[in-house]
């Protein structure tokens, strides 16, 4: 039973009963529930953040989460690491690889481009770490991508190498007689006095005095193709099919050490010096060909040349003198 309260009315010299006023009443009543719901909300949390009242399943589950979202973040850090070991790579592949052996680079938009159409990530959607999750299989998708085109990439490049290869050992580079056995440069392409004629003449090639037997050499490598001499004013001849649009001819020759079909290398023994066909003295007529054209050899020389000698050989080659054929 509660308490009843009374007070002294001194007017009329009595105690009078405390009536408590009603919206007082309602006012504490809820002040109490509020504060009530307020600590219960606040207990709720303090317990709902407490390992109290879960199970050691639920424990265990918990662990295994943190776990997996450490792993994810390492692994993470791992991608970063691919992309930026991959970037480098493309990098050289575009600036220095491709560059080297005039093949377009590969543009960035084609090396990072997205996957589009279907979703591929719907499975992975639904769940508390799915932004997570799927950020990072799109990272290795991405990079997985990028692998293959770098490896493709790659593989163009080992045979643009392969075929540089080729070609640069296939490519008249060297004196077909040596220095050391030649008598003189008799003679460089242009026009020049016939010697039989004395008429000015186009002289196709380069002449290299030497004396008779002096070994001739295989400017580079490639297949015999000729070897006779049933070409007008040659002599017994040879001719070198070197591929990618290159032949080589060395004219007036004693004897072969070739067949025809016959393949050599670059500084091959295939024959020796003479004066057959129209020849005054013994020499060796050479010639390159590029694309079914005759071309001046002096610019095929880089392979067995000096500066010096280079520019000594280029000083008679410019002389209009009289060829020996």
């Amino acid at each position: 039973m509660s308490k009843v309260k009374y007070y002294y009315d001194p007017d009329t010299l009595s105690y009078r009963k405390i009536e408590p006023k009603k919206s007082r009443k309602y006012r504490n009543i809820f002040l109490f529930i509020a504060a009530s719901a307020i600590f219960g909300f606040l207990g709720l949390m303090i317990l709902l953040n407490t390992d109290l009242f879960n199970t050691p399943r639920e424990l265990s589950l918990a662990r295994e989460v943190k776990n997996y979202e450490l792993q994810f973040e390492l692994i993470n850090r791992k991608l970063e690491q691919m992309e930026q070991v991959l970037a480098n790579i493309e990098d050289r592949d575009n600036n220095i690889y491709r560059l080297y052996f005039e093949a377009n680079p590969i543009p960035p938009e084609q090396r990072r481009a997205g996957f589009g159409g279907v979703n591929r990530y719907k499975s992975l959607e639904g769940f508390n770490n799915s932004e997570m999750i799927i950020a990072t299989a799109k990272r290795v998708d991405i990079i997985q991508k990028q692998m293959a085109i770098q490896s493709k990439s790659l593989d163009e490049v080992t045979k643009l190498a392969a075929e540089k290869e080729k070609l640069l050992a296939a490519i008249p580079a060297i004196q077909p007689i040596r220095n050391e056995e030649l008598t003189r440069m008799a003679s460089g392409y242009g026009w020049r006095s016939d010697p039989f004629t004395k008429a000015r003449k186009m002289h196709w090639g380069m002449d290299f005095t030497a004396p008779k037997g002096t070994p001739i050499y295989a400017s580079g490598d490639g297949k015999v193709i000729r070897a006779d001499n049933n070409s007008s004013g040659y002599g017994k001849h040879i001719r070198i099919d070197h591929g990618y649009g290159y032949m080589t001819l060395y004219g007036h020759l004693s004897r072969y050490n070739v067949k025809k079909w016959q393949r050599v290398k670059r500084g091959d023994l295939i024959g020796f010096v003479g004066s057959t066909g129209r020849s005054e003295a013994p020499h060796l007529h050479y010639e390159v060909w590029k694309d079914d054209e005759r071309i001046n050899p002096i610019n095929f020389y880089y392979g067995s040349l000096t500066a010096e000698e280079f520019e000594n050989m280029l000083k008679f080659a410019n002389q209009e003198n009289q060829s020996l054929d």
